[in-house]
């Protein structure tokens, strides 16, 4: 797939790259996230010596006390890894359109707010209370609109500025020793399961004033707060859909949210928010932005598609395929990702699908050159090794520079 000149791939998760990030994200997770402060509080309890009270840290809001200077070090230091890693997305256009939502959202305030987009094929953005916040690729794949996109940024603001990563950071400490730090990270973690269902209760009740928050914000900044109750939806439909392809049941709608879910979508949390939504001073109209999304997103779909496609999520990546279809209308880059898809799979009459799915899109106008190259290997796999071959010549006349040249130029019987 065609990809914008400033990011060609990066490594997938899994990747040398992924790897790199993982270990990222497991230094950010605690951080970063206001319901999973356990890393923060292991990171605090080895970070270094207190600084003076006098040291200036980066952001409008300043450690109170030895405690949170502890844990300030360690985010600036998880931050500066942060800055560096291949995995941030670096585009100048992606990043600015995010932060004219962030601060149309959030008002003034956004400007203290230091913004990373993240080449990550999940769900999620996250708020440190040093104002580092991080935007994941996997949420800019699901959300169907600018409006939906402003919910999660206005969610995530409102844990920082009511505090709640802080507030889980001091209730835990308060409950907390050394020995109960090693359990949160799965040593004798039976022995503290009351302890950390206590500690995760606290967050569920802050997710949903969190939720509240934002959805006050969206309102007021001019988005439709019914956008926010539905990319919750869409995430129980998403779950659903892989559990389903899995061969299991649907979850129980109505249930908890899971203990370790930093965004737990739940059909209580459906619920609350719209009944929410005509008790807001703005809750008529609104905008949900789309045309707008769909413009400054739409080159980069082709590859967080791809990404999800890694993940071998077979029911959720079908659901994501269609929903994006349904709101943006079919395209060459979903027609090749649901080509992708069965071929990748490798399921018994894949390859025929595949081929088929190729060729559709072909026939209505395509002209990505990796929709050939892909119908070339899926008829390798159908055992139709001479179509293949001219599919593969046609792919490396389209890409004459292609970095899989050779490899290709094998397959297609040329030097």
């Amino acid at each position: 797939m065609s990809t914008p000149r400033a990011e060609r791939p990066c490594a997938a998760p899994g990747g040398v790259t992924g790897r790199r990030f993982l270990s990222l994200r497991l230094a950010l997770a605690g951080l970063f996230a206001a319901a999973s402060p356990v890393a923060a509080m292991a990171a605090a309890q080895d970070a270094p010596a207190p600084a003076p009270a006098s040291e200036e840290f980066e952001g409008p809001y300043q450690p109170s006390d030895d405690l949170e200077r502890g844990l300030w070090h360690q985010m600036a230091e998880a931050e500066r890894s942060l800055r560096t890693s291949k995995q941030v997305i670096r585009d100048p256009e992606l990043n600015a359109y995010l932060r004219e939502v962030l601060c149309r959202t959030v008002g003034p305030e956004c400007a203290s707010i230091r913004l990373y987009v993240l080449r990550s094929p999940y769900f999620n953005a996250t708020m440190a209370p040093n104002g580092v916040m991080t935007v994941w690729s996997g949420l800019l794949l699901r959300a169907q609109n600018e409006a939906q996109l402003a919910a999660v940024l206005g969610h995530e603001f409102a844990h920082f500025k009511r505090r709640h990563s802080l507030q889980l950071f001091r209730e835990a400490k308060e409950k907390s020793n050394a020995a109960t730090f090693l359990a949160f990270t799965g040593i004798g973690a039976l022995l503290s399961i009351g302890l950390m269902e206590s500690l995760f209760a606290f967050s569920r009740g802050m997710e949903e004033e969190a939720d509240r928050d934002g959805l006050a914000m969206i309102a007021k900044a001019g988005y439709d707060p019914a956008q926010v109750p539905l990319i919750w939806e869409q995430m129980l439909d998403e779950r659903d859909a892989t559990l389903v392809a899995r061969g299991r049941d649907k979850d129980k709608r109505k249930a908890k949210a899971g203990m370790f879910a930093t965004h737990p979508p739940s059909q209580a949390r459906v619920d609350y928010l719209r009944a929410a939504i005509p008790q807001l001073a703005a809750a008529q109209g609104g905008e949900t932005g789309v045309e707008r999304y769909r413009a400054r997103l739409a080159a980069w779909w082709p590859q967080f598609l791809d990404d999800q496609l890694k993940l071998n999520d077979d029911g959720g990546s079908l659901f994501l395929i269609d929903a994006i279809d349904k709101t943006n209308g079919w395209t060459p880059w979903t027609g090749f990702a649901r080509a992708e898809f069965h071929r990748r799979r490798g399921a018994l009459g894949d390859a025929e699908a595949a081929v088929g799915f190729y060729t559709d899109a072909i026939a209505r106008g395509g002209d990505l050159p990796e929709l050939w190259r892909g119908r070339g290997y899926a008829l390798r796999k159908a055992g139709r090794a001479e179509e293949a071959q001219a599919d593969f010549r046609e792919y490396l006349g389209r890409v004459p520079d292609a970095p899989d040249r050779a490899m290709v130029s094998t397959l297609a019987g040329v030097e």
